[in-house]
């Protein structure tokens, strides 16, 4: 796949839904330049994710596809209360076929701190909310 038309996502891309977030496996990991640590296990890999792209105003995909053997990549612009992102996803597979470890980087930097300290906001008063910045970091 080399295009938003080959990966089967719209220009805007909200529509697009990655397959990997069903295909976790269980000791999946996420790490992310967002993030303070590295979240572990399929159920909170999934729930930051989920939380994250309902933080996108759009999402406009310029490659989802395969890349090497076992890995998968996306590359796409979005935004966040206006804020311009640039994003990269990879995701590698394990030998069972299942997304195993997942790393996103988000820039530039002053996007990448709202966007932490707006998921820290949407994950408030839970263990998931330690992975990102508070208002006071």
């Amino acid at each position: 796949m080399t295009s938003t038309e080959d990966s089967g996502t719209d220009r805007q891309g909200l529509d697009y839904y990655p397959w990997w977030l069903d295909e976790l496996a269980d000791d999946a990991t996420l790490e992310g330049a967002a993030m303070n640590g590295t979240a572990r296990g399929a159920k909170a890999v999934r729930t930051i994710v989920v939380k994250a792209r309902e933080l996108y105003e759009f999402q406009d995909f310029s490659y989802a596809g395969a890349f090497g053997d076992k890995g998968f990549l996306e590359i796409y612009d979005a935004s966040v209360q206006g804020e311009p992102l640039k994003v990269v996803v990879t995701v590698t597979r394990n030998a069972e076929g299942q997304a195993q470890d997942l790393a996103v980087l988000h820039r530039p930097r002053h996007s990448l701190l709202l966007f932490s300290r707006l998921m820290h906001e949407k994950f408030a008063g839970t263990p998931l909310a330690e992975y990102f910045l508070s208002d006071g970091s």
